[in-house]
């Protein structure tokens, strides 16, 4: 997957109607990383996921290839965190899990009674209970104009819900206060699941919307389209027979 990089200011969006494709979960959240055989043993040893996946570019975690995971993307260091504040998991024990955290080496706090770790690699976590096996609950992020980020990730298909947005019952919290995107940053992208990619594909260049690269994939086919504060966003269809285990 190459990486295009859109004019700096541009959202890549034109104005209208939201993108009609239903967006049937979170799917993963992708980032670059200089850590990444650090990063994914945190994810494992600490928070109950599992390796899905390893190339030699990339480690996929997660609890389940079905829910929400972490792609992490081998990148030159170090990266700058940028428009991602936090992504929090949803783990069987979020009490046991900042105890591994913080015996790795994470520093521990306190948002709101969540539970959160700093990792060390760039990534802050916050921990809620999971009902079942880890999952992805929500991401959070810190952007320069929240208004016209979240208009803009609405216009992407995502739910509205006030000041953020929702995804099958979860989150993408959007908050002020941010500076845009450095040459290094730490998100790659972010993954939502539709029935379709095709259908993304279609109406995102009916609507104008820059299509960053589309990829086709044994398991998987995928859209990456640029949305504002150079967030991209990718629509990924489970082809038929989907094996990851």
């Amino acid at each position: 997957m190459g990486r295009v990089t859109p004019p700096r200011g541009s959202h890549g969006l034109a104005p209208g109607t939201p993108v009609p494709v239903t967006l049937n979960s979170l799917d993963h959240v992708a980032l670059w990383t200089d850590e990444r055989e650090r990063l994914a043993r945190l994810l494992v040893d600490c928070c109950g996921m599992h390796e899905i996946e390893r190339t030699d570019r990339f480690t996929l975690v997660g609890g389940d290839a079905r829910l929400g995971k972490l792609t992490l993307f081998d990148a030159e260091g170090p990266r700058d965190p940028g428009v991602l504040e936090r992504v929090v998991l949803r783990v069987p024990d979020p009490d046991e899990a900042a105890e591994r955290l913080a015996a790795a080496g994470a520093t521990l706090d306190a948002d709101g009674g969540m539970a959160t770790a700093e990792t060390g690699a760039g990534l802050a976590l916050g921990l809620v209970p999971a009902d079942g096996v880890a999952d992805l609950d929500r991401v959070v992020l810190r952007v320069p104009s929240p208004e016209s980020t979240v208009a803009g990730l609405a216009a992407l298909g995502l739910e509205r819900e006030g000041d953020h947005l929702r995804i099958a019952g979860k989150d993408i919290v959007v908050h002020g206060g941010g500076v845009p995107e450095g040459d290094r940053p730490l998100l790659n992208h972010l993954a939502v699941l539709v029935d379709r990619a095709d259908d993304a594909e279609r109406e995102a260049r009916a609507r104008g919307i820059e299509v960053a690269d589309v990829v086709d994939a044994p398991n998987t086919r995928a859209v990456f389209v640029w949305g504002p504060d150079r967030i991209k966003l990718e629509y990924v269809e489970h082809k038929p027979g989907f094996s990851l285990v």
